[in-house]
């Protein structure tokens, strides 16, 4: 026995640590890790128990550099730190860590517990000088070892980049060649269809996002190229990768980003990649292969991609759906910065406004704010007086553009139809080689064939329809009226199916900038256009604001008698039931009304005391006079029992209380009245008639307010015998 191992040693538990960096080791270098398990055997040579030893296994497939967690570590180090380990074994100082952080923190516990650690060539313990210094060596070489190792790796494979043959990852689309470094198009047909209408798209659409939304429109899919080829609906990420990447342009890359080290929040060392600008790429070799763009048209896009992002004061970001045709185009004459674009009103008027003074002082008045609408129609009237010798020109180009657009989406169609065939075929195939006997196989062979006869079927069947859908070629007549609209080019533009983006999208196409500078009322638009040539037109705008729309004479000439019996909330319900509208076309509120009222300086309604004898009244307050219940009052207006004053329809009904009023309401029946019953049997007519006689004054009435018998009582005794003498 060594005779570093004492009794307290073999006390506590032995630990067999077992680790390899990487899942390849574990699955081709067996031969380590079959030694490292045979550590065990070791331990019970030394003295130690089956019981007593454990094997520590977790960290297989791991890397013992300190950028990943190593759970078996983490573990090992917590027993070694309460005491309960007396041996540490490991196949070398390498297994245990690839850094001296981790390797002389285990170290300085191991020293402090009396732990001893033994590799292949003997025990140490690490409390003892000598033997500490040994183990520090070793995990200093360890990790020396690592860097060598990686440095030599790292050398070779820059070497190699640098010569572009290095083979890695190649996006969808290309496949590697036989000979070192040779890149060649994909040889499925579909697959570069697809990616070159990438990019045509992009030239004519010119956003990553309009592209992506038009492969959904047309229902088309797009390759991504993973362990296999497969095919799946777009995402905008794929789209924006295609674009983005040098290698469709024809270059070979490496180094495009850089892996740092950093300490978490749990204070862990992580990684994480970075990347690197253009400047800074390792390797950048141009025209190392036949690529879907060359060079200048991928730099390009980068630049229009680049664009295409949220506006900021230097830069005009990207195009958008607003009436504010120079958003992007538009700069401040004082300070040089691209103007903002706001929208006010109901109808979102569009404006420019500098924020120059926001970013200086961070007051809230601007360098320049003026509204847009007689901007946009100056620069359009001149960019259309400029455009028009080109315009027979550019018509003649978007008479073969609808159907070019719809040959695009047709051949990807046709291509896909096409493979969906050679699939078909294929699994017929499969399925006639195998032999009948053969049940099972047979059966899931079958499933296929019937499988991917669907898919055929149904890729033919789309074929059809956009072959179907093809637009007709335009007739002579039709490429007349084309060219009309071409030499009127005005037309076209302010046609209800040219939209705002396609003006600008013109606009961008031509200008560079416009440059707006204010002068009084006059603001000087110098326009730059392509090529470095400069329009100037001058704009004058309306020094101060008029409203063009106002309330209409009779609304407010009748909130001017509203005002005088009722209040704003009840006036305006009033001219809600009227249907009225305020200037803006809204409906009135309590206080639109008050505001309408007070432009106009109406005085407000002024309550008074309360209601005298003859005085007008509402019908709450004439409810509560004659002692009763406003729904019947309601009723005797519309009978006409009693009579009632409305200022205009819709408003309050007022009673104007009197004597004569108040002797219609009685607590008892009196002498000569009936009910309306009797009434009618009396006269012999019906309800409404004898109320219209009441109404006219021929018959008198009350209404009995109390007793079991309330209601209205008609008098009739004294004016029988006229009726039967004159029934007329």
């Amino acid at each position: 026995m060594n005779d570093k191992i004492k009794a307290t040693h073999l006390e506590r538990s032995a630990y067999v640590y077992v680790r390899q960096s990487t899942a390849s080791q574990v699955q081709n270098n067996k031969e380590s890790t079959d030694r490292q398990y045979k550590l065990a055997q070791r331990a019970l040579s030394l003295g130690w128990s089956q019981s007593q030893v454990k094997v520590i296994d977790e960290d297989l497939a791991r890397s013992g550099s300190g950028t990943s967690d190593r759970h078996g570590f983490a573990q090992m180090t917590t027993e070694v730190a309460l005491g309960h380990v007396g041996l540490i074994l490991s196949l070398e100082v390498s297994r245990v860590a690839r850094n001296n952080a981790d390797w002389y923190r285990l170290l300085d516990l191991c020293g402090i517990t009396d732990t001893l650690i033994g590799d292949e060539d003997g025990v140490y313990h690490p409390g003892l000088f000598n033997d500490r210094l040994l183990l520090g060596l070793k995990g200093t070489m360890a990790e020396a070892e690592l860097h060598v190792i990686r440095a030599r790796l790292e050398g070779g494979i820059r070497n190699k980049a640098a010569r572009g043959e290095l083979r890695r990852g190649l996006p969808v689309g290309f496949v590697w060649g036989d000979e070192d470094g040779e890149v060649l198009f994909h040889p499925d047909e579909a697959v570069t269809h697809a990616i070159r209408c990438v990019f045509e798209k992009f030239a004519e659409l010119g956003s990553a996002r309009q592209v992506w939304l038009w492969f959904h429109a047309e229902g088309l899919s797009f390759p991504s190229q993973r362990s296999s080829l497969q095919w799946a609906t777009p995402t905008y990420t794929a789209i924006h990768e295609v674009l983005t990447s040098p290698v469709y342009a024809g270059a070979y890359t490496y180094g495009k980003t850089h892996q740092e080290r950093y300490v978490d929040e749990a204070g862990h060392v992580r990684k994480r990649v970075r990347l690197v600008p253009r400047s800074q790429w390792a390797v950048l070799i141009r025209d190392h292969h036949k690529g879907y763009i060359d060079w200048e048209t991928y730099e390009m896009n980068q630049s229009r991609i680049a664009s295409n992002t949220h506006p900021t004061p230097h830069k005009p970001g990207a195009v958008r759906e607003g009436s504010a045709l120079l958003q992007g185009l538009a700069t401040c004459g004082t300070c040089g910065r691209h103007l903002r674009v706001y929208y006010q009103g109901r109808l979102s008027t569009p404006g420019y406004y500098c924020a120059a003074s926001n970013i200086a002082n961070g007051r809230g008045h601007y360098c320049m704010r003026v509204s847009g609408v007689r901007i946009n129609e100056a620069v359009s009237r001149t960019f259309l007086d400029a455009l028009t010798p080109a315009a027979i020109e550019a018509s003649l180009v978007a008479e073969h553009g609808l159907a070019a657009d719809h040959e695009a989406a047709c051949t990807q169609w046709r291509l896909q139809a096409e493979k969906a065939r050679y699939e078909a075929e294929r699994a017929e195939r499969r399925y006639k080689s195998v032999e009948p006997e053969n049940r099972l196989v047979a059966r899931s062979l079958e499933a296929e064939w019937e499988k991917k006869l669907a898919q055929l079927s149904a890729a033919e069947a789309e074929l059809a329809r956009r072959l179907g859908a093809r637009p007709g070629l335009l007739t002579e007549e039709e490429r007349t009226k084309i060219h009309g609209l071409g030499a009127d080019i005005r037309k076209v533009w302010d046609a209800p199916t040219t939209t705002d983006r396609d003006r600008k999208e013109l606009l961008h196409a031509l200008l560079d900038e416009v440059n707006i500078t204010m002068s009084g009322a006059t603001a000087r638009c110098a326009m730059r256009w392509k090529g470095g040539s400069v329009s100037t037109v001058d704009v004058f705008l309306k020094s101060r604001f008029v409203p063009t729309v106002r309330t209409d004479e009779e609304t407010i000439d009748l909130v001017r008698r509203l005002a005088v019996h009722y209040p704003d909330a009840i006036i305006a319900g009033i001219l809600n039931r009227q249907e009225r509208r305020t200037a803006t076309g809204d409906r009135f509120t309590q206080g639109k009304v008050g505001n309408l009222r007070r432009y106009w300086k109406i005085p407000r309604f002024e309550p008074r005391g309360n209601p005298t004898e003859g005085e007008l009244v509402t019908i709450a307050k004439a409810a509560k006079i004659l002692g009763m219940v406003p729904s019947t009052l309601h009723r005797w207006l519309a009978d006409g029992f009693i009579a009632g004053e409305q200022i205009t329809p819709g408003a309050p009904w007022r009673i104007r209380i009197s004597e004569e009023i108040k002797g219609r309401f009685v607590e008892a029946v009196p002498d000569g009245h009936v009910p309306m019953v009797d009434a009618m049997r009396l006269l012999g007519v019906s309800r409404q008639t004898v109320l219209h006689r009441v109404k006219r004054g021929e018959l008198s009435a009350v209404h009995v307010r109390s007793g079991k018998r309330k209601g209205l009582y008609i008098r009739v005794l004294g004016i029988q015998q006229g009726l039967f003498a004159n029934p007329s």
